[in-house]
């Protein structure tokens, strides 16, 4: 047997096809100017700035301008003019492409206009869907419903909804709408038709306490694995109340129910490796964060989540929405990082290269697969 050493880490997840468990729709249609930097940030642009002039901007110039043929750091306006010149379909076939995923879990619950799946856009991978329950609810409410029905319409409609043909998980984003201090006690009957005549009465999105808390022990009858969204995100989101470690009291109450996996995490990523740690059933990635720091910092991330994190806990996501930039840049961060992490810890003699690759292997795609039961290695 060949002896495994220093950098094995990295050859392994050089050639692993990865499983993003967890991102949106490309958008299919060519951008212009505006529309490239509106999806290059989760905030709003400010007049006579730049969405380049982040890390993020900056690593899409580092690191994706050579797969479209041009010097690496081209400026903004090159970069743009030759992504115009490709046209979005081989714009997209070329970063995904670079991505080297096999498996993509699509949130169908928001996409940019004009957006299609990543395996649609990308050729060959599988693609399976993650049903946002909050959009599900929101649709009965459209449909009409009266208050003392809505808790049954809204569980069979979440029924039909994840009995769709490739439906593998369901995810809420109650970090956006109230947050995590929340009441972690399934509510009553009579507590979800009150809170449904108030919400059914004014309109709008789904952010009422009770309703939200319904709708996760909703997903705890459904089965399935839930995604959460954790912390950061665009200014919709209260940051503050997003820490994973405010649901304590809900996963020792669902404890031994279904797979939690939580989902970003930053800054919130000790305290997600925290919960990963502690409850048999919470796992964790700090998709969006990878490309949104750039991969310089991406290893900083990814090294506090590793600090306690069981090796078979964390899984790999883009959370790539939009540009197929992120699905390569994404790719790229994550492979670098936990392969500079793991590979230090084999040149210290803290682990065994084989036991490394074996994490590697396992983080990239085999703990992806055990969760949500896909086909293939295990």
């Amino acid at each position: 047997m060949a002896v495994l050493t220093v950098g094995a880490v990295a050859e392994a997840l050089a050639a692993l096809p990865l499983v993003d468990h967890h991102c949106h729709g490309v958008v299919a249609a060519d951008l212009d100017r505006a529309g490239f930097e509106a999806l290059l940030t989760e905030g709003d642009r400010w007049p006579g700035t730049s969405s380049f002039d982040t890390p993020v901007g900056i690593a899409v110039r580092r690191y994706c301008a050579p797969l479209l043929g041009l010097e690496r750091h081209a400026s903004a306006d090159d970069y743009l003019t030759r992504r115009a010149e490709l046209g979005a379909r081989e714009v997209n076939r070329r970063f995904l492409a670079a991505a080297r995923t096999e498996v993509f879990c699509v949130d169908t619950g928001f996409a940019p206009p004009g957006s299609v799946g990543p395996a649609e856009a990308g050729g060959e991978a599988q693609g399976y869907e993650v049903v946002r329950l909050e959009s599900v609810a929101e649709e009965v409410a459209a449909r009409g419903v009266e208050a003392d029905a809505y808790a049954d319409s809204f569980r069979a409609a979440a029924e039909r909804a994840v009995r769709r043909p490739g439906v593998v998980a369901v995810k809420s984003v109650a970090a956006y709408r109230t947050g995590f201090a929340l009441d972690p006690a399934r509510p009553t009957d009579t507590e979800v038709t009150a809170a449904a005549r108030t919400w059914l009465a004014r309109g709008g999105r789904l952010a009422d306490p009770v309703l939200v808390r319904h709708l996760l022990w909703t997903a705890v009858d459904l089965g399935l694995p839930l995604q959460l969204h954790v912390g950061f995100g665009d200014n919709d989101l209260r940051l503050h109340r997003s820490d994973p470690a405010l649901l304590t009291d809900w996963l020792h109450l669902t404890a031994g129910t279904i797979p939690v996996l939580l989902l970003h995490c930053w800054p919130y990523q000790r305290q997600a490796a925290y919960l990963a740690a502690v409850f048999e059933r919470v796992y964790l990635d700090v998709g969006l964060t990878l490309h949104h720091v750039g991969p310089s910092r991406a290893r900083a991330v990814l090294a506090e989540a590793l600090e306690i994190t069981p090796f078979h806990k964390l899984l790999y996501s883009s959370d790539a929405c939009g540009l197929a930039e992120f699905y390569a840049l994404g790719a790229l961060a994550f492979r670098r990082a936990l392969a500079e992490l793991l590979d230090e810890r084999v040149a210290g003699d803290e682990m065994s290269a084989p036991d490394a690759v074996r994490v590697a292997e396992w983080a990239g795609a085999h703990n992806a697969r055990q969760v949500y039961r896909f086909s293939g290695p295990s």
